[in-house]
């Protein structure tokens, strides 16, 4: 076994094992547990008394998840740069995280507080993962811990607190294991079951949270395609025409399981009219005959190019999601603009920089810009004789917790995530997305349908359940009748505060780290170090060596202690000072300190 402060070197192998533990919590292999393990291998290696090798740590544990985790990336752009420099930068926010640990538990009311070592923590990594998801280049929150838990019972929580309210529970499961190693360590067996039971209720306990899938206010005939690509990667953008008719076709397949009119609508993915039918014939004739066929409008994705007022002698371009009706075409007011497009994937920010590190920044010849509306089109279905809302995102927007979030409340009572994933191959990307959208299925106790041009695709009940999902790399249509709902969840009505508290809470918790290390760097401060977020308690003086035994010749009760040193003399050559009954020594929990 480790000793109790481990080594530099088994603090590296330990955040290594654990960030690689915690990706196959993620699909696609989706063993939620071990991101449990995953975090409390990170905590154990965050036992060392010190903020810049915490930071480091924290780094090492990054680059072993994200590295597996945003593979991708790699096979997106067609060399390793892009994926590279993307999981330095989000390995460098959990380093971030690890220095802050370090720092917090220094704080006099979180040292030698195992239970509110857990809880600093959790809102600590909480704080972390909300800053990634914003900043910079409004934020990537790819990976989020959240995500992990789509198959385990933490999936009800979401329905409560969102993103935040998983996550941090995930680490508190994690934290608590992570202190019932150390306390099984010294035989504390007591103390190791308090937390091990306590790991086990909050692991299984969400699943008394109830969720409701009932219709409460109709019903939708919904038919989705994933009409394919004519082959893998990037390149299938200049096949446009052969995507558009691939889904076409998709679409009188339908025919095959409903009669026409019997649709309400229609479904097509991002990018599967690439060449605006708003202003090319031929490609309006295709959408126009499949609506034509199923009696049905059709929502699909295109691109809208037009002239950079920044710039005239440049192009910029709108992702955009439109309601397509068989004989009207287009509806003008039914239009939505991708509001989150992908840095370095969709735009090249700073180009001119980033060109001198490598020349793939030219692979995106036409910037995309942001729109800047809410995503709820309200679409009509004449079988209804009203409009229905339906929340919309496009492809990676939903990972975004906010942008969601603010059309439900607005109205929406159905979400559809249109995505193209051909330039992601057969990487997890696409099944890491679907878990994505089943994850704003419970939050927000809604149908989700998420329809890809290559897969994967599903369509998912308010309660997290897959009706009907699609392979990769595959041309298939989904029929399912899905419930329009207007309630709120918990989390809806909380938005942005779980996350804006716990920033705060994570903002004091730092700051009072600073004030315990300055107190204990100070006069009479004592020096003191701590065993770490997994230890138990230490007397604040006590100092430790390398191997993490006390030192010699350390005090436990800091200026006290060397004040009755003071008093008993030196021999180095002052006269002795003469005492009447001179004070008998005392073992200290700093000299010979038994652990506790």
């Amino acid at each position: 076994m480790p000793p109790t402060v481990p080594s530099r070197s088994w603090t590296l192998l330990l955040a290594a094992a654990g960030g690689l533990a915690t990706d196959t919590a993620f699909p696609g292999k989706s063993w939620w547990p071990m991101a449990y393990v995953g975090i409390a291998l990170l905590l154990l290696a965050l036992r060392r008394d010190s903020v810049p090798w915490g930071w480091f740590v924290g780094w090492v544990w990054g680059l072993g998840f994200f590295l597996p985790h945003l593979w991708w990336a790699n096979h997106a752009v067609g060399e390793p740069i892009g994926w590279v420099a993307l999981s330095l930068a989000e390995a460098a926010v959990v380093g971030c995280f690890g220095a802050a640990a370090v720092l917090v538990r220094r704080a006099p009311s979180i040292r030698g507080r195992p239970w509110a070592q857990v809880l600093a923590v959790a809102v600590l990594w909480v704080a972390a993962e909300q800053l990634r998801a914003r900043w910079p280049f409004e934020g990537f929150p790819w990976g989020l811990l959240a995500f992990s838990q789509t198959e385990a019972p933490l999936l009800r929580l979401a329905s409560v607190g969102s993103t935040v309210a998983v996550s941090g529970v995930v680490v508190v499961i994690g934290a608590a294991l992570a202190h019932a190693v150390t306390r099984l360590r010294r035989l504390q067996v007591g103390g190791a079951s308090a937390m091990v039971l306590v790991a086990a209720a909050c692991t299984f306990g969400p699943w008394l949270i109830p969720l409701d899938t009932q219709p409460e206010s109709g019903s939708l005939r919904v038919g989705a395609v994933q009409g394919g690509v004519p082959e893998a990667g990037a390149d299938a953008t200049y096949q446009a025409r052969d995507v558009t008719a691939n889904h076409a076709a998709g679409t009188e397949a339908l025919l095959e399981e409903v009669a026409p009119g019997e649709l309400d609508l229609v479904l097509w993915p991002e990018s599967s009219a690439d060449i605006d039918p708003r202003t090319d014939p031929d490609v309006a004739q295709i959408v126009d005959q499949a609506a034509r066929a199923v009696e049905a409008p059709i929502l699909l994705g295109t691109q809208r190019y037009l002239q950079d007022p920044e710039d005239p002698e440049q192009r910029v371009r709108y992702n955009e999601l439109i309601l397509w009706q068989a004989g009207s075409g287009a509806a003008e007011d039914l239009v939505y603009a991708k509001q989150h497009p992908v840095p370095f994937g969709e735009y090249m920010p700073h180009r001119d920089f980033f060109r001198t590190f490598t020349e793939a920044v030219d692979l995106i010849t036409v910037d995309m810009v942001a729109g800047d509306e809410m995503g709820l089109l309200k679409v009509p279905v004449e079988r209804m004789d009203r409009a229905v809302p339906i929340s919309v995102g496009i492809c990676f927007e939903v990972a975004y917790d906010q942008l969601i979030r603010e059309s439900v409340v607005a109205g929406g009572e159905l979400i559809v995530i249109p995505t193209n994933n051909a330039s992601f191959g057969m990487t997890q990307e696409s099944t890491q997305q679907l878990a994505m959208s089943r994850f704003r299925a419970v939050e927000h106790g809604r149908a989700v349908a998420q329809v890809s041009t290559v897969g994967v695709s599903g369509i998912i009940t308010p309660n997290g359940v897959y009706t009907d999902t699609t392979e990769l790399w595959t041309a298939e249509q989904m029929v399912e009748t899905m419930p329009l709902r207007t309630s709120l969840t918990l989390a809806d009505r909380l938005g942005q505060w779980p996350a804006l508290v716990t920033g705060a809470l994570a903002a004091l918790g730092v700051l009072a780290g600073v004030v315990g290390s300055l107190r204990r760097a100070g006069p009479g401060g004592g020096g003191a170090r701590t065993g770490g977020s997994s230890g138990g308690k230490r007397s604040g003086g006590s100092r430790r060596g390398p191997s993490g035994k006390p030192s010699r010749g350390s005090s436990s009760r800091g200026a006290g202690s060397r004040g009755k040193a003071a008093g008993r003399g030196s021999r180095g050559g002052g006269s002795r000072p003469k005492a009447s009954s001179p004070a008998p020594r005392t073992k200290t929990s700093g000299s010979r300190g038994r652990r506790r």
